[in-house]
């Protein structure tokens, strides 16, 4: 038997229409491809053509990203790929909710939100928790995002300075001596934390709390033999970490202190068979209440279509391939040594 055909309106102003329905109606024939309706838009109101699930998921679609719109947001091509993820699982709602949740602004007035149902969540646990691990592939915004709730709370005077970090090894290639100073030398395994403080901040009000010393970006291997008191702490990249650097770093936390740790699983720069201190972590620290874990996948990539793609391949690729039994045996033995 057939499915009935039904049709549903929906109006979009027509100052919104050329946002909503994206260049040379991009967004509505995505919308219409994915979810086998057929839109029509005549005097002003757009005709929803399709079964009813599938009209009444389109429709819903377009009034989200209609108040994506009516909030100052240039809807992209992101945006309506999820907005169809979501209406597939009957959430096409959660887009508006999701996009509420206001950061802060960039210093080109570009205000900065959680885009999926995953980075929501990463940001409700960097709110609730003392400290908080994300996890998850490249493009998912663990970092910037984690960037600009330090930035925030700086501002805010909740926290007295911005503290970040990172391991410093190469990925994959060889360095050797770089020219330069002690800092010249880790400035090319830390510049995108300054590249993401710039967009939040600005170079000027970055550099003059950096000379203030608000401001710290240094290597890991700098955090040893210190306490950090009333500081926002980034460890980023922490999946190149051993479990006696994650230890080290964990166990600097001082009172009224905020620390978020990401990291890739999937990207480790460590030397073969080594065991990642972030898997350890991961595994040691998820009994304790005041800890977090937000594990971001392929649906939360934010920066080009291309790059979920790629997630998503090297995903399906890695799943098939058999798993390193050294590598397993070493983290068994460590555990062990633990007890």
């Amino acid at each position: 038997m057939a499915s009935t055909i039904i049709e549903l309106k929906a109006e979009v102003p027509a100052n919104h229409q050329a946002n909503v329905f994206g260049q040379f109606d991009e967004h509505l024939k995505q919308i219409e491809k994915t979810l086998n309706v057929t839109l029509i838009l005549r005097d002003g109101d757009l005709r929803i053509l399709g079964t009813e699930q599938s009209a009444s998921a389109a429709r819903d679609l377009i009034t989200s990203l209609l108040g994506l719109s009516e909030r100052g947001n240039v809807i992209t091509s992101q945006n309506v790929n999820y907005g169809l993820a979501l209406a597939m699982e009957q959430k096409s709602g959660m887009l508006g909710e999701i996009d509420k949740d206001f950061i802060c602004n960039t210093i080109q007035g570009r205000p900065i939100r959680p885009k999926t149902l995953g980075q929501k969540e990463y940001i409700d646990l960097i709110r609730k928790k003392m400290i908080v691990f994300g996890v998850g592939p490249a493009g998912t915004g663990k970092t910037y995002l984690a960037m600009a709730m330090a930035v925030t709370a700086f501002r805010n005077e909740q926290v007295s300075r911005i503290i970040l970090t990172r391991p410093a090894i190469e990925a994959g290639e060889k360095l050797g001596f770089l020219p330069g100073d002690l800092q010249s030398k880790v400035d090319p395994y830390l510049r995108p934390l300054y590249d993401a403080l710039y967009q939040i901040m600005g170079a000027d009000s970055f550099q003059k709390n950096m000379e203030r010393g608000l401001i710290e970006v240094a290597p890991l291997a700098y955090m040893r033999g210190r306490t950090l008191d009333n500081a926002f702490i980034i460890l980023d990249e922490a999946q190149n970490t051993t479990p006696a650097q994650m230890k080290m770093f964990l166990t600097r936390i001082g009172f009224g202190s905020k620390v978020i740790v990401t990291g890739d699983a999937s990207q480790k720069d460590l030397p073969k068979d080594a065991v990642s201190g972030l898997d350890v972590a991961m595994k040691v620290l998820k009994k304790i209440d005041d800890i977090g874990f937000c594990e971001l996948t392929s649906k939360d990539v934010v920066r080009h279509p291309l790059v979920q793609q790629i997630v998503q391949a090297y995903e399906s690729y890695e799943a098939k391939q058999p798993k390193n039994d050294a590598s397993v045996r070493r983290a068994g033995r460590f555990e062990r040594r633990r007890r």
